[in-house]
């Protein structure tokens, strides 16, 4: 399993961000081979944060790909670039038991 998390600062209304990555962005990244999960975060103080999770490697790439495609096509709902993590999940819990 492996992930990746995207932070984007400076976001101007996360309420906006939140309703256009839920309804234009999930929707292309569920769609990618591998797709477990994906999580949008609402830091606080104009910090975003997504963790987007796939069964390997290939899936986490994508997912990067099409989410600077995405920010590149959809100027103003998060201002700048990411800064991202990405690699191999080596622990992990959930209430579904994986």
């Amino acid at each position: 399993m492996y992930a990746t998390i995207r932070r984007y600062e400076g976001v101007g209304d996360p309420a906006e961000a939140g309703r256009r990555i839920r309804e234009d962005f999930v929707p292309l990244i569920s769609q990618i081979d591998g797709f477990i999960a994906y999580y949008w975060i609402d830091g606080g103080s104009g910090v975003m944060v997504s963790t987007s999770v796939y069964e390997d490697q290939a899936g986490a790439e994508a997912s990067n790909e099409r989410a600077a495609g995405w920010i590149r096509d959809n100027p103003g709902v998060v201002p700048n670039s990411s800064l991202i993590t990405a690699g191999e999940v080596v622990a992990s819990k959930s209430a579904q038991g994986t």
